[in-house]
């Protein structure tokens, strides 16, 4: 087939966004009635709210977590600060803990959120991302500490002091480094983080006062890889977070010699397991680190972030009904949806070639599944056909790589495909689809008198 074609319905396989089927909003609906029809609730949910944000959906949340990460010492509200979710608390961390002149480097897991990378830009760290590969176990920690080794020794040898771009404040921390990963079911990769570089990225980040910044968005919705596990379903995380793992290992940030500001914080969203839309999420670390979090000045100037909507999400959680949501409607059909795809890969993909990364996993969960083409193909070519030929829009490994990355050759051949978007049924065709564009692609290549790439 040349030319343009599309004859046939879009499947968009590159949109990370949550199946609208999937929104609750008779959940909110009901929760939304709830509160605005009760002053005692609706008067605080309409003003001005406190710093670290709306204090029952701060007490909600610690218990909530406390029970899905089982942890032996249940969260404390004060480690809570509520945000306008993942990306808005992004921005507002590097407000707080970072200065362009004092913080080094932003090292990045590679491959990355790739619409991360401007809001590092935006805060001044143009030209200073860093990208740390993977492996099967997650972000390869020997290369990190080498790397950030270099970078100290270079800082070193030129001598150079510098004053902090901003001004001094009794409760703020500056980081000389940031980490940013995305451990469980990332994006885009699908990989999960094991214990041990969990374990070992926080002993990193302490050496070199670096703070993690973790996406922990996906955390919810996970089930088991094996579709004949009945429920797939699962009500407790399988691994700790890093903030978990910051505030226990060797004493946790009340250590000696330690300032009590940690070195680890959670990102956490309601984007993923109720809506992008309600643009509310919450912080966790130390309840030093979360007050300065409160004090940004864009949050202490005009309020606590999402104050009405923190009303809404309260009831949810009060009630049981956003866990239902989780447990009930998300994990069953996202689980479906995961089954359904990987058989369609299984069937026409791996025996073209097509590898997957972390095949042997026990629980999977997330949005994404990332792929890795057989030689010689290249991602942007086999997304580019894809569209033209199939009408199918894929994510092609170079759209993650890190700005300025000079390691981003290694994504040419990497593919990133969403399952929570389309419908069920074109989970399976687009799977077809992108398999007829590498069958006819591979067919050129071999019939080419000319050399294809390396």
């Amino acid at each position: 087939m040349n030319g343009h074609s599309y004859s046939k319905p879009l499947i968009n396989f590159l949109r990370g966004w949550p199946n609208p089927s999937l929104l609750p909003a008779a959940s909110l609906k009901r929760a939304s009635a709830i509160a605005l029809s009760n002053p005692d609730i609706s008067i605080p949910g309409l003003e001005y709210g406190p710093d670290p944000g709306y204090e029952p959906l701060r007490e909600s949340i610690a218990g909530w977590l406390s029970r899905f990460y089982s942890l032996s010492i249940p969260v404390n509200p004060n480690r809570i600060c509520i945000t306008g979710g993942a990306s808005q608390n992004m921005a507002c961390l590097l407000q707080v803990f970072s200065d362009p002149l004092l913080t080094k480097h932003i090292w990045m897991v590679s491959p990355t959120y790739f619409m991360i990378c401007p809001i590092f830009e935006d805060n001044a760290f143009h030209g200073r991302l860093r990208s740390i590969p993977e492996d099967d176990e997650g972000i390869d920690v020997d290369y990190l500490r080498q790397k950030i080794c270099e970078s100290e020794e270079k800082i070193m040898l030129n001598e150079v002091t510098k004053t902090s771009l901003k001004g001094s404040r009794p409760w703020r921390k500056i980081y000389s480094h940031i980490i940013y990963a995305v451990p469980t079911f990332s994006n885009p990769s699908s990989r999960t983080m094991t214990l041990r570089r969990r374990q070992q990225l926080v002993q990193v980040a302490r050496e070199f006062n670096a703070l993690i910044i973790t996406d922990d968005v996906y955390d919810q919705l996970q089930w088991s890889a094996h579709e004949s596990s009945h429920p797939p379903t699962l009500h407790h995380a399988v691994l700790p977070r890093l903030a978990d793992i910051d505030r226990k290992l060797d004493g946790g940030a009340e250590r000696e010699g330690a300032d009590g500001f940690g070195n680890a914080v959670s990102n956490g969203s309601f984007s993923k397991i109720v809506g992008p839309g309600v643009r509310c999420g919450w912080a966790e670390g130390t309840s030093k680190f979360t007050y300065a979090l409160s004090q940004c000045g864009s949050s202490a100037s005009g309020g606590a972030p999402s104050q009405t909507t923190s009303t809404f999400l309260t009831h949810m959680l009060k009630s049981g009904e956003l866990e239902d949501h989780i447990f009930t409607t998300l994990q069953p059909t996202y689980a479906r949806r995961y089954y359904s795809m990987m058989k369609a890969i299984e069937r026409h993909l791996l025996p073209l070639g097509v590898t997957m990364p972390q095949s042997d996993r026990a629980v999977v969960g997330g949005y994404f599944l990332w792929l890795s083409l057989p030689k010689p193909l290249l991602a942007d070519e086999v997304a580019r056909q894809a569209k033209e030929e199939e009408n199918l829009t894929i994510g092609p490994g170079s759209l993650f790589g890190v700005y300025g990355d000079e390691r981003k050759e290694d994504l040419d051949r990497q593919v990133r495909l969403c399952f929570s978007w389309e419908e069920e049924d074109n989970l399976i065709k687009g799977m077809e689809r992108l398999a007829a564009v590498i069958r006819r692609m591979q067919s050129q290549y071999a019939d080419s008198p000319v050399k294809a790439p390396a």
